[in-house]
């Protein structure tokens, strides 16, 4: 399972890249928002760092509720970067803006699904990746890993090749048991990812071996 970060904080995917173990990036208008980018320009500029900073798939989101403006964007988006995923939402405009996009060429990262449904219906209209929300469905009660697992075995079952890219990751948990699930991606926040590297007994083992060293003379 390859690892993106889901973030718009530059410094942040600057460090994550510097671990060696990001693949991409997500990103959408939230987190644009949350890093103070409060233009189309600015959150073009924005993407056009990350790109330079990280050899994969950049997700960009498009804002645009009808097909029509969400072709636009996707085709604008497109030309941005030499490695875009357009960000398409689990709608039915979204669907048809996913089955023009991906004619054309343009890769796509279907967004904000929550049934196996929407994600055949993506992978039908082309989607080269889905990106069911674990966390949100955390939140309303249900098991949001389940429908991971689901996808998984319905496109393995199908040989669908549109990748399993678990989001709205909110914790460690979460991570390995999307891994464990078959997702292909996951796309964690920055701090997420810092807890993935952390263990106590990791830093106790160190120190332990530290101070064994030093008793010997040689600190």
């Amino acid at each position: 399972m390859k690892l993106f970060l889901d973030t718009a904080n530059i410094g942040d995917i600057r460090n994550g890249v510097r671990l060696g173990v990001i693949s991409g990036v997500t990103t959408n208008p939230s987190l644009a928002a949350a890093e103070g980018i409060g233009s189309a320009e600015s959150y073009k500029s924005a993407v056009r760092e990350i790109s330079e900073m990280v050899d994969g798939p950049i997700s960009v989101e498009v804002v645009s509720l009808d097909a029509k403006g969400m072709i636009a964007e996707g085709r604008d988006i497109a030309g941005w970067i030499p490695n875009p995923w357009v960000k398409i939402p689990s709608t039915a405009d979204g669907f048809e803006a996913i089955s023009v996009l991906t004619s054309e060429g343009i890769n796509v990262n279907q967004t904000l699904c929550f049934s196996v449904n929407q994600a055949l219906l993506g992978a039908q209209a082309g989607s080269t990746a889905v990106s069911p929300f674990i966390g949100r469905l955390d939140d309303i009660g249900l098991q949001g890993v389940d429908l991971i697992r689901d996808i998984v075995s319905v496109y393995e079952k199908h040989k669908i090749e549109t990748k399993v890219l678990a989001a709205s990751i909110r914790h460690t948990l979460h991570c390995t048991l999307a891994a464990q699930a078959g997702a292909h991606i996951a796309t964690v926040p920055y701090k997420v990812l810092l807890q993935m590297v952390n263990h106590p007994l990791t830093d106790s083992g160190v120190a332990r071996f530290k101070a064994d060293w030093d008793k010997t003379g040689n600190s």
